[in-house]
């Protein structure tokens, strides 16, 4: 467990601005039924020989830390590690046993998907009803009405009722409501995957401008380690109940991703093979064959190593992965290197690195069959695990880092300019 008062302090240094949030020693737990008695007589006789027919689950243990006005603040743990129970007491929907929560300004809370919505209601009068219920006038929803209906795209149905939104119109409603609402504060638990795509980039643009607002404050629960990294400024990682890891988000995001591959391996015990592999591919490596810190003017060289022990026709497939900007940068395709049969197989690649600017990638290999219920199309059987990959970077003065290629690859010819007076 980490001291979190030295952790606080280290964040509160390193931000000025007013404290919106303060959660002291806060401790939660739960009675969970063992047996039921079935009749006052045997509650008593239960009674008398000491069984209480429950047991306590401590939830949370000793949680403190602080959220600054401006904070984008992430909260990260496995299911079950107490975070969504901490969101729903900074919340006011649970009361801690222990500590208190302190918050200064308005707090929205979007943590079910759909509660304070009636389906028998219309669109619009389920806007004025969610509002109502998050503590706003009718005067205060009136003033927001226009902004919740149009990040929606509702316009032409707010009239209609609820019940025949499709979920994804419930969605888009629902979302607009919290994250439009004129709140100080703004709780979100796992709804960073709402809607469809056109409307996840309008979410994403919504947040780079809350980012950029110095008034507003979110606090994000989310499993997602990418949103972690790209939206927050400070977190903090919650394990069985208590704060493990507080304040750098990258330090956070790293020790997640440690703990998801440490349960990864205890499981692996339990089947006997890593994650990824399995008794028909034991094992699948890519192993480099040229230095890892690659230059320009010379090709990567490397081999994928792996072990098939069934006579089945499979494909191999290598993809490269840019660990700098994020994003699969290349694939082989899914039946390009077909193979055939049982046994060891090493395949000798070769793959130019002179179109790539200077960052970290990492190689992947994978095993893959052909799909029997879509014709054409393949599925993954097997893969190299983290450990089994090939990380390498490629450092080169010339070029930038910033985009993936560089003009060896790509460039953008200026074809006129036009100057209106």
């Amino acid at each position: 467990m980490v001291d979190q008062n030295n952790s606080e302090k280290n964040m509160a240094s390193d931000n000025e601005s007013p404290i919106v949030l303060s959660v002291k020693h806060v401790a939660k737990s739960f009675r969970l039924p063992t047996e039921q008695a079935s009749g006052l007589k045997q509650a008593f006789l239960n009674w008398t020989k000491g069984i209480k027919g429950y047991r306590e689950q401590q939830v949370l243990k000793d949680i403190n830390f602080e959220v600054h006005q401006g904070d984008f603040f992430g909260i990260v743990g496995r299911n079950g590690s107490g975070k969504s129970t901490l969101l729903k007491i900074i919340s006011g929907i649970y009361r801690p046993e222990q500590g208190s929560v302190s918050i200064q300004g308005k707090l929205v809370p979007f943590i079910e998907l759909g509660v304070g919505f009636n389906p028998e209601l219309t669109g619009r009068e389920n806007v004025y009803l969610n509002g109502a219920l998050l503590g706003f006038s009718h005067n205060e929803i009136d003033a927001m009405y226009d902004d919740i209906v149009s990040f929606a795209e509702l316009e032409d149905f707010m009239d209609q009722k609820l019940k025949n939104y499709s979920s994804g119109m419930q969605v888009r409603l629902a979302f607009s409501v919290a994250i439009k609402a004129q709140a100080d504060i703004l709780v979100l638990d796992e709804v960073l995957a709402v809607g469809d795509e056109a409307f996840q980039r309008k979410c994403d643009t919504f947040f780079k401008e809350i980012q950029q607002n110095p008034s507003k404050t979110v606090i994000l629960v989310t499993h997602d380690m990418s949103s972690v990294k790209k939206y927050c400024n400070k977190a903090i990682l919650i394990r069985d109940g208590e704060i493990v890891v507080s304040g750098d988000k990258d330090q956070v995001a790293s020790q997640y991703t440690l703990d998801n591959l440490k349960t990864a391996a205890a499981r692996d015990m339990d089947t006997g093979y890593p994650v990824g592999l399995n008794e028909t591919i034991p094992s699948v490596k890519v192993v480099p064959k040229s230095p890892l810190e690659a230059k320009h003017g010379a090709s990567f060289l490397f081999d994928v190593e792996y072990e098939c022990t069934e006579d089945i026709d499979h494909f191999v497939v290598a993809t490269l992965y840019d660990l700098t900007r994020g994003g699969i940068t290349y694939d082989t395709g899914s039946r390009t290197y077909p193979q055939q049969g049982a046994g060891k197989r090493t395949l000798h690649f070769e793959m130019p690195i002179d179109m790539l600017n200077s960052g970290t990638y990492r190689l992947y290999a994978n095993i893959r069959v052909a799909d029997q219920e879509h014709p054409g199309k393949t599925q993954m059987i097997a893969f190299a695990n983290v450990e089994n990959c090939c990380v390498f970077t490629v450092n080169d003065s010339e070029h930038e880092s910033y985009a993936l290629l560089n003009e060896m690859a790509m460039n953008m010819n200026l074809l006129s300019i036009e100057t209106n007076n």
